[in-house]
């Protein structure tokens, strides 16, 4: 089969998506299939090689201050030119497309026009998070009716989780889906042994837009370092959220906190494999209370435990393998239940023994290339049919 896969991000820029993008290329090439990616070009923090036998075609778009697609501006920069860029080149017999939505309805107009099916990588629902940054009903009701658009006519919907295909049915997206799960990329994040830190280290990888509520780590942090004068805590990614956590940090008179931008995956998990517990976080209410934070997988390969806050199917995970491995505690999304927990992390860290158990499980059941090759199945199935 010919196989085009869209999406306005794709690696090396790192990311959940890039990530399991180019699983599930590497797993289509490798039953045989040809295989091009349309996708934007990466910002300058952003290197590393296409994958082997994959045709990578990329073309310039608008990014925010972070360097992120990120906006509806942006989003049209990479759309609107990757209609033609679709419309204009050789027959496929599958699009595979990521969201935004406005990306989702290029991809159907275009599916009808070259009577192409296509199947959508259903990782969230974005008219369900806008909620969090807007309340006008004409901008929540647009959305949801590209989002609609998009994603009914699809041959099938890859979800990250059964919540998600529950949600879709809710808003009357009624079409074939499977729960494919999620993982990480085993080849990039794996325990890199480090020189344990002289003091208490937590992280905050990835994206901290509004629906993460990162900020509870904040409050938090602030009690840490009365017990801990010389313990940190890095941000490493960007989100929407960043001059407003920088504007809460200076009314605390907060120090021994940072902001790093995105770094590739191999150097995130060498950070991780010495941080004393990793951060991750959900803000509940805000319209994402079936989602799985999936960076826990990047930092659980890693060797690090991860201490997660907030709503969601994460926390229920974290506790039932908490039982068996030392994976890291779930607390609500409150800064005092927080600032416990990272309390207990600083006092008691993990012995470099129990970090190279906790990766090498993680690896064996978390890899995103299990979950490629299940897309791909099915997408197989698809065009058979």
């Amino acid at each position: 089969m010919r196989i085009v896969i869209v999406s306005r991000i794709f690696t090396p820029e790192p990311a959940a998506a890039s990530f399991l993008l180019r699983a599930t290329a590497e797993a289509f090439r490798d039953a045989g299939h040809e295989v091009e990616v349309l996708t934007s070009t990466p910002p300058p923090a952003a290197s590393g090689a296409d994958p082997r036998g994959i045709r990578v075609r990329r073309a310039r778009v608008k990014r925010d201050r972070q360097g992120y697609v990120r906006g509806y501006l942006s989003y049209l920069s990479f759309d609107i030119p990757v209609l033609f860029r679709l419309l204009f080149s050789r027959r496929a017999d599958l699009y595979l497309v990521e969201p935004p939505p406005t990306t989702g309805a290029v991809v159907r107009a275009v599916s009808l026009l070259r009577r192409t099916p296509y199947v959508y990588d259903a990782a969230d629902l974005w008219a369900d998070a806008a909620g969090v940054v807007t309340s006008s009903p004409l901008v929540l009701g647009a959305l949801r009716a590209v989002e609609r658009f998009a994603m009914r006519g699809t041959a099938h919907a890859f979800a990250i989780s059964e919540g998600l295909i529950d949600r879709m049915r809710q808003i009357g997206i009624d079409v074939p889906a499977t729960a494919v799960g999620f993982g990480t990329d085993t080849a990039s994040f794996r325990y890199a042994p480090q020189d344990p830190p002289t003091a208490p280290l937590f992280v905050y990888p990835g994206s901290y837009s509004e629906w993460h509520g990162a900020d509870v780590f904040l409050e938090a942090f602030a009690g840490v370092r009365e017990a801990h004068p010389d313990a940190r805590l890095l941000f490493i990614g960007n989100g929407s959220e960043q001059p407003r956590m920088r504007a809460r940090i200076a009314e605390l008179g907060l120090t021994g906190v940072e902001f790093r931008d995105p770094v590739p995956p191999e150097q995130l998990a060498e950070v991780l494999s010495s941080a004393t517990a990793s951060l991750a976080s959900l803000k509940p209410g805000a319209g994402y209370d079936y989602a799985f934070t999936t960076k826990v997988y990047g930092s659980l390969v890693s060797g690090c435990p991860v201490i997660f806050a907030g709503a969601g199917p994460t926390g229920p995970f974290l506790r039932t393998e908490s039982q068996h491995h030392p994976v890291g505690t779930a607390v609500e999304w409150d800064a005092a239940a927080a600032r416990t927990a990272m309390l207990a992390a600083a006092e008691e860290p993990l012995a470099t023994s129990r970090r190279v158990e906790l990766a090498a499980w993680a690896a064996g059941r978390y890899s995103l290339s299990a979950v490629a090759e299940r897309i791909v199945e099915r997408s197989e199935e698809i065009v058979r049919g």
